[in-house]
Parts: C-alpha cells; sequence; structure tokens
C-alpha cells in the first residue's frame, strides 16, 4: 500500500480526531454528587444560569414582607422598634427588614441560614445582626433530639463548637428527620436545569454556526492533475478567496475542475424548542410556588393572578413568616432582657396584597353602597 502511494506521488487524506468538548458553562450541574455542604455551591449555580429561578427567590423575598413589633409596654415597643429599624446588619446595611431579606435569600438557596448577634462592650446593648455562610459551619447533635450545637473552624483549622451558642441564630428549612441541615428550594432542579441550559447552549451554537458559516470544498477527479496538487491549489484559493472577504474586499474563487461547494450543516434542521424549554419551565416554576406571570412567562394573552392563585401564593409567605419569626423573637427577647424590660412582645409582619387595584377599588365600592343601604334602610325603619 505505502509503495502505491509512492508511485502516484499522492498524499494520504489526514482523519480528524479530535472534537470539540464545547458545553454550556455551568458543567458542574451534568457532575453533581451529593455531599451535604458541596450542593450549596451547585445550588448558587442553579440560581445563576437559570434567571426565571433568581427571580422567584428575590420575589419570595420581597413578598415576605417587612415586620415590626408590638409590647405591653408603649416606651420599650418603641425602643425596641427603633432598634430594629437601625441596628447595622454590615455591608452598610440597616434595620431588621434587611437582615431578614439576606437570611431568607440563604434559607431558600441552601436550605439552611445561619446568624449572629453581636453584643456591645459591656453587653448592654446588641451592636449588630450578621448574616454568616451556611458552607463554614456544621451542626453537632447532642444526646437528645432537642440538642444541638453549632461548630466552626478554629485557627487551626479544625471544626470545633463555637463558644457563645446563645448568640448564634441558625433556621433549617424543612429539615428531614435523618439530616438537620434543612432542603433547598431547588432540590429537585439541578437536572432539569442542566437539560435547560443544553438547549439554550444549542440554540446559541446554531445562531453562530448561521453567522458563521463553514464550507465544504469538493472536487471532481480532473485528468493530470494528481489529488494532492489539486487540494493545495483548492486550499489555497479559497484561503485568499476567505481572506479578502474578511477585509472587505470580493475577490473571485479560481479552481480546476468540477467544483462543488455547500455549507457545512446547511441542509440541517433546527430543532423546535419551545416545547421542551415550556416543559422544563413548567416544573422549574411549579417548585417555586409562584404564578408564571410574575415572573415573565406570558404563556396565556389572558393571564392573570386568580383568587385560587393568590390564596396558595399567600399560603406559601404565610410558611416562610412561620420559619423566620422565632429569629426575630430571639433577637427582640435578647434586647428586652439586655434593657431590663420585662413585658410581653408579639411580632407583627405587614399585611400580604396580591389582589389587584382595581379589585380593591370595586370591593370598597360595593361596601360602601351596602353601607348607604343599610342606612336608607334605617332611616325608613325609625319614619315608620
Amino acid at each position: 500500500m505505502g509503495k502505491w502511494l509512492k508511485k502516484r506521488g499522492e498524499v494520504p487524506t489526514a482523519v480528524v480526531q479530535l472534537r470539540g468538548g464545547e458545553t454550556h458553562p455551568f458543567g458542574m450541574l451534568r457532575e453533581y454528587v451529593p455531599l451535604r455542604n458541596g450542593e450549596v455551591q451547585l445550588y448558587r449555580s442553579v440560581r445563576e444560569a437559570v434567571p426565571v429561578v433568581d427571580a422567584a427567590i428575590y420575589k419570595l423575598v420581597r413578598m415576605t414582607g417587612g415586620v415590626t413589633v408590638a409590647c405591653g409596654d408603649r416606651t420599650a415597643e418603641k425602643a425596641l422598634r427603633e432598634f430594629l429599624r437601625t441596628v447595622p446588619i454590615g455591608r452598610g446595611q440597616f434595620g431588621i427588614n434587611a437582615f431578614l431579606e439576606c437570611y431568607l435569600d440563604s434559607l431558600l438557596t441552601c436550605g439552611r441560614a445561619v446568624g449572629e448577634i453581636v453584643p456591645a462592650v459591656g453587653n448592654r446593648e446588641i451592636a449588630a445582626l450578621l448574616c454568616g455562610r451556611v458552607e463554614n459551619i456544621e451542626i453537632k447533635e447532642g444526646n437528645s433530639p432537642l440538642e444541638f450545637a453549632i461548630c466552626g473552624a478554629d485557627e487551626h483549622g479544625r471544626m470545633g463548637q463555637l463558644p457563645y451558642q446563645d448568640l448564634l441564630l441558625f433556621t433549617p428549612l424543612n429539615p428531614e428527620t435523618e439530616n438537620p441541615y434543612g432542603v433547598s428550594l431547588l432540590r429537585s432542579l439541578p437536572f432539569l436545569s442542566d437539560i435547560l441550559l443544553k438547549i439554550y447552549h444549542t440554540i446559541g451554537v446554531n445562531w453562530e454556526r448561521c453567522g458563521n458559516v463553514r464550507f465544504a470544498v469538493t472536487c471532481g477527479d480532473g485528468e493530470g492533475v494528481s489529488a494532492a496538487e489539486r487540494s493545495r491549489v483548492l486550499a489555497e484559493e479559497w484561503s485568499r478567496a476567505m481572506q479578502e472577504t474578511r477585509n472587505g474586499s470580493v475577490r473571485d474563487f479560481v479552481a480546476v475542475g468540477d467544483v462543488n461547494i455547500r455549507v457545512i450543516g446547511g441542509d440541517a434542521p433546527i430543532l423546535d424548542s419551545q416545547v421542551p424549554v415550556r416543559q422544563i419551565l413548567e416544573q422549574i416554576v411549579a417548585k417555586t410556588g409562584i404564578p408564571p406571570f410574575m415572573l415573565g412567562l406570558n404563556w396565556s394573552s389572558t393571564e392573570r393572578m386568580s383568587s385560587q392563585q393568590a390564596d396558595l401564593l399567600t399560603t406559601e409567605i404565610t410558611a416562610i413568616r412561620r420559619t423566620l419569626t422565632p429569629v426575630v423573637e430571639r433577637i427582640c427577647r435578647l434586647w428586652l432582657r439586655m434593657h431590663g424590660f420585662t413585658c410581653g412582645f408579639e411580632v407583627v409582619w405587614d399585611d400580604i396584597n396580591l389582589q389587584d387595584q382595581v379589585e380593591e377599588a370595586r370591593a370598597e365600592l360595593y361596601r360602601e353602597q351596602a353601607r348607604k343601604l343599610r342606612i336608607e334602610n334605617d332611616e325608613r325603619e325609625r319614619k315608620q
């Protein structure tokens, strides 16, 4: 075989052995292995990769609303409300509501949240409320199910029980019996997110191919010209033509023989992505519990929030508030005891309002009309 090639003076055609390994930039979604703290970075990658998930968590945080307190002692209530409004939480932010937004963001994303109450010198005032990184702590369970301790790394990198447990705040989201760390809102989304990103990445590659096409140049067998010489001439002429095109000039392509030029992949159809993308987004939206149109997914031209959807979303927000209320109570109770107040208090959340203003105005009109009719009926009965 080698002698035959040498005799004809032809060069064997090279075979391409390597293929491009391009994929979407969030490859860890496909290679994920759950290892307790290891999934935190995974869930943050899901939020970064899928805008719908990120928007859903932000909307849940915003809709949870603000919080205040009501005390039996008016003096204590006024001072406590001022503290909750002005307490530093780091990074130039102030107030209990800013702290709860950061705390709830970690709770929904990671399945757990950790914070710290920082006392001032003399232990007569709370200097700050800080949110911590859940990757840096571990939970050590005690002898009974009611006992647990928060552990962190010391100066030598060894995990040990932190000294002031009463000043630490820890909240798991829907903890399981065998897992005290809680369950993230995004636990079932990495698989679907990986499929969705593959579709989006493929769409991007196809559009890049349409904008930067590749050509296949083939030439029929000609007489008196070897295959090596013919391929060399074709390559040189085609390279000059493409180079002139990139420089803004027009150059004719000249070749010898029966030349056929076609676009590589030009006959391949682009798959319709609307149906699979919508199916995946439906699963993601169902996990968040937020109506699709609130996330910018207008699947129906007449879609609006129904009373059933409003009730379900209100129930979801109420459940989140029940999870956060013990954290607020611990902070308020410690502040009251530091200042010598023994009165009771109640955590008061802002009213949840998810209805349209037009519907509210119509309901107010109906109430006023009913009130007017009652007054007229009462006057008519008195005259009789």
